[in-house]
């Protein structure tokens, strides 16, 4: 005997009914890798960021950095004086050649020292290179005492140019020579940075293409113009930014420790400036207010990189 089962009976719809989805469960364990960035993210908030939103806070107001003293609200006076001063005109211009300056020793000579280093085998290539990066390790109180007493009257340069017959003047109180001095010193310390990088650069290009390449018939030239420069132009493009980012940063102790600015403002740069007008000058609003157009205008130097890093880098994939 057969029982027949229509096409409209509710055994069939109940079939076709979607299984309910089982609800997601909240796991402690799915937190751990947030716990891990959130000791350095605290840290980005208060050293960072907390500290950025005071500044543009304080650009906005009139105060002598004492406690007891009012704030006045002044609106955007601190910006229109600040770009009216002549001494902000002198600093960027001081900041432009550091930056060009810089880049002879962030780039030029790392690229030319990097490839004279890879014609040293074995271990005299790692003493070589370490040689040239010991002084990016010295504070720049050492620093600066040694090449005072270098470039003094008495000094060792002065005592050289005396036995041919040359007077060499005070390099720091001339206002022609104190910031090729600055330069000088600097540029002696980042030029090991500068090796360092590059070296790793350079370590991260396998010789088979230039092998291949003498192959071909390419010669030497054809090779570093052709090859190893395109690919190390990921390297060149992070020193480039580097040294227009920081080089203000970097003279800021040694300018402190020799000249003060000085002579006549001759060596001064944005960094410094910023401290004379908050901590010489007590001007809290003018400083902020400068601290923040500097912000926006490297921060804009840093997204044009970054905008322009995958033209002017050629990557080995």
């Amino acid at each position: 005997m057969f029982v027949t089962v229509s096409a409209s009976a509710p055994v069939a719809a109940e079939a076709v009914e979607p299984a309910p989805r089982p609800r997601r469960r909240f796991r402690p364990a799915s937190l751990v890798p947030y716990l891990y960035v959130l000791p350095g993210l605290a840290f980005l908030v208060v050293w960072t960021y907390s500290p950025l939103v005071q500044t543009i806070g304080l650009s906005f107001v009139d105060w002598n950095l004492l406690p007891t003293s009012p704030k006045t609200f002044v609106g955007m006076d601190n910006y229109v004086n600040v770009v009216q001063l002549p001494e902000l005109h002198t600093a960027i211009l001081n900041t432009i050649v550091y930056i060009l300056a810089f880049l002879v020793f962030s780039l030029v000579l790392p690229i030319l020292i990097g490839l004279l280093a890879r014609q040293v085998k074995g271990r005299a290539r790692t003493i070589y290179q370490a040689l040239i990066f010991v002084p990016f390790l010295i504070t720049p109180v050492a620093t600066s005492a040694v090449w005072r007493w270098l470039f003094a009257d008495q000094g060792f340069f002065a005592a050289v140019m005396a036995h041919f017959g040359v007077a060499m003047p005070n390099v720091f109180r001339d206002p022609d020579l104190a910031i090729w001095g600055i330069i000088v010193i600097v540029g002696w310390q980042m030029l090991g940075f500068g090796v360092l990088v590059v070296a790793a650069g350079f370590a991260g290009i396998s010789p088979e293409y230039g092998q291949a390449a003498s192959l071909d018939g390419a010669g030497g030239r054809t090779i570093l113009r052709r090859i190893t420069l395109p690919l190390l132009s990921p390297t060149i493009v992070f020193l480039a930014l580097m040294t227009i980012l920081l080089s203000a940063q970097w003279t800021y102790p040694v300018i402190d420790l020799l000249t003060q600015g000085g002579p006549t403002n001759a060596t001064t740069n944005i960094y410094y400036l910023l401290y004379q007008f908050g901590f010489q000058n007590f001007a809290a609003g003018t400083s902020s207010a400068a601290g923040v157009v500097f912000f926006i205008g490297f921060g804009l130097i840093a997204l044009l990189f970054i905008e322009l890093q995958d033209r002017l880098s050629f990557y080995d994939n």
